[in-house]
């Protein structure tokens, strides 16, 4: 019987994952028992997705206030630390921010406007205009943000961040002056010390502020890049990717992934005989068209996947060949012309007509894309996805 369906994305469930758990275990047994509950084959190329936080969280990949504390205070001792660029997240940055302010005497906090990094709006864009400021030149006190703008709170949480990340501060016992500005270098004019706090950026922003003069200069990837008093850490990426745990603690981007994918591969074709692709994803890559926030607040979507899952979709668009190089053609003839034109494709479409309007990404920033989607952030209790037909096309 001719196949009707292609790709499809499973959410599964697993157990809740603890400290010290064997994760590569839990996922493969999770995997193999849906399919027997469910009734689905494995087969070679299907791909297990699985969210980062619970690799970290078997891990026991966990840091405190105090920790953030110590490692900041040892960097920048009792200096004014700038600290510029965060995300605007309860999630993502609150704690962390705690333990900086813990860490330091006085914060000069200098926010980017109308949004953060992401995507998360302080003040909406036509505001702007039609109070004549210009965000990539324009410098603004907290005063002067206030008299432009009044409070804003943010269209999903509700929260005004500018008030709740100064309260964050203070509430340590440290001094907290706000400032708005989108040139890294305009915090040189209150600190030569500067603590950079944005993800996709923050190697440029350090080469600026260095450039500029900046004297001890450390990114997030920086904090927590070792080990403080056998606290969790990551080696590549420090505080990013982090999250909150509890009000004084947060889980870290999970270490050594390439060994637990690598290791989940090879339990699959023990137990299976199939060759199954592994990654790890953490945020999707998307666009929310309300709120307008770019979702991808940890450091890369995928921080280790097995190499079948390397490069980009090598794909041709069916409605260019249907519409064009195969317009005269109807039905079954249509059909077996374009399943034809399929399995005669070049190895590297780069620049055809016949590939445009395809989508020239990673497949691991895809696939991570379709991971989080599917299991969601929330009470779902799928952490693991299980994703077949995704390397089939249309001749399959």
């Amino acid at each position: 019987m001719e196949r009707v369906v292609g790709t499809v994305a499973r959410g599964l469930r697993c157990p809740i994952i603890k400290r010290g758990d064997h994760i590569e275990d839990i996922v493969v047994d999770s995997v193999l028992k849906a399919a027997e509950v469910e009734g689905f084959q494995i087969r070679d190329q299907d791909i297990v997705s699985i969210t980062e936080s619970i690799v970290a969280r078997a891990q026991g990949n966990y840091a405190t206030v105090d920790h953030i504390a110590k490692d900041v205070h040892a960097k920048f001792g009792d200096e004014t630390v700038g600290v510029i660029f965060p995300i605007l997240s309860r999630n993502r940055f609150a704690v962390c921010l705690r333990g900086i302010a813990k860490g330091v005497k006085k914060i000069v906090l200098m926010l980017s406007y109308p949004s953060d990094e992401v995507g998360n709006h302080l003040v909406d864009l036509d505001l702007l205009d039609e109070k004549g400021v210009n965000p990539w030149t324009d410098v603004l006190t907290e005063a002067q943000f206030r008299e432009l703008f009044g409070y804003k709170k943010h269209t999903f949480t509700g929260i005004d961040y500018i008030d709740y990340y100064k309260t964050l501060v203070e509430e340590q016992g440290t001094e907290c002056e706000v400032i708005f500005s989108n040139n890294p270098k305009t915090i040189l004019n209150y600190t030569k010390h500067v603590l950079t706090c944005d993800i996709h950026s923050r190697v440029r922003t350090a080469r600026i502020l260095k450039a500029g003069g900046g004297e001890k200069i450390y990114s997030l990837d920086n904090i927590l890049a070792e080990s403080i008093d056998h606290s969790g850490y990551n080696e590549h990426y420090g505080l990013l990717g982090s999250n909150k745990s509890t009000e004084d603690e947060i889980k870290l981007f999970p270490r050594n992934c390439q060994q637990t994918v690598d290791k989940i591969q090879q339990i699959f074709k023990e137990k299976t005989g199939k060759n199954v692709e592994v990654m790890i994803y953490g945020d999707g890559a998307f666009k929310d068209p309300v709120g307008k926030i770019w979702e991808l607040a940890d450091p890369v979507v995928s921080p280790a996947y097995t190499s079948g899952l390397e490069g980009t979709p090598n794909e041709i668009k069916l409605k260019y060949l249907a519409d064009n190089n195969f317009a005269d053609l109807s039905g079954d003839e249509l059909t077996q012309a374009i399943s034809e034109y399929i399995s005669n494709k070049n190895d590297d479409l780069v620049g055809s007509m016949e590939a445009q309007g395809t989508t020239p990404r990673k497949l691991t920033d895809l696939i991570g894309s379709l991971s989080d989607l599917t299991s969601g952030s929330g009470d779902k209790g799928t952490p693991i996805v299980f994703i077949q037909g995704y390397f089939d096309n249309f001749t399959k």
